[in-house]
């Protein structure tokens, strides 16, 4: 008989609290903080599609416009919650033979109004599409994989590709697709112990 995965839901409950109680703090007012930790269980809920409806819908709220305002206009500190998630990630899974593996993934986007969405070369559809691409990095250890909170870059619209692009709510010189998982991987890995690194990044190719 295969063994099924088993999880002590008491833990998780414990550790989810933990967890909201070390990042509410990067949030100026008590609201935002008490939705944010809704939304997250909403993101990890089997909804099936998520959005601020169906996720506000599941936090028993009436209407999306609290989630969507947590996303558009809520202060918070974003370096500190990367820095907090970082060190959540390394206190439980840390491991000198970790992999950290960059992933450049693309979103198909039918309009323009999303951050990034344009016409570009996408591994996700395997040609050029309107897509959103952007670069992620984990960590992977022995005890566990997590999303490394690091540099995570989406390219703008074309019209303006060429000044600046935002990355991780800052601004900083646009890059191109090639050196996306190199800017990502240098800005976290020598926060972490890793052994080495591994990009799953597709070629980049104009559109």
């Amino acid at each position: 008989m295969a063994a099924g995965l088993s999880v002590d839901l008491g833990r998780w409950r414990r550790e989810f609290d933990e967890l909201m109680l070390r990042v509410g703090g990067r949030f100026a007012r008590v609201e935002p903080r008490r939705r944010m930790a809704s939304f997250v269980r909403g993101l990890l809920a089997p909804l099936p599609r998520v959005n601020c409806w169906t996720i506000a819908e599941y936090a028993g709220e009436g209407c999306p416009r609290g989630m969507q305002r947590l996303l558009s206009a809520a202060v918070w500190d974003e370096a500190g919650m990367r820095d907090d998630l970082r060190g959540y990630v390394l206190e439980h899974f840390a491991d000198p033979g970790a992999v950290l593996v960059v992933d450049e993934t693309g979103d198909l986007k039918k309009g323009t109004a999303t951050v990034g969405a344009q016409r570009q070369y996408t591994g996700t559809a395997g040609r050029t599409e309107n897509a959103q691409v952007a670069v992620y990095l984990a960590y992977a250890a022995p005890a566990g994989t997590a999303a490394i909170p690091g540099m995570r870059q989406r390219m703008r619209s074309a019209a303006s590709i060429a000044s600046s692009t935002v990355v991780a709510g800052s601004r900083t010189a646009n890059s191109s697709p090639p050196t996306l998982p190199t800017r990502s991987y240098s800005r976290s890995s020598a926060r972490v112990p890793a052994a080495t690194d591994w990009s799953t990044a597709s070629p980049a190719r104009c559109p």
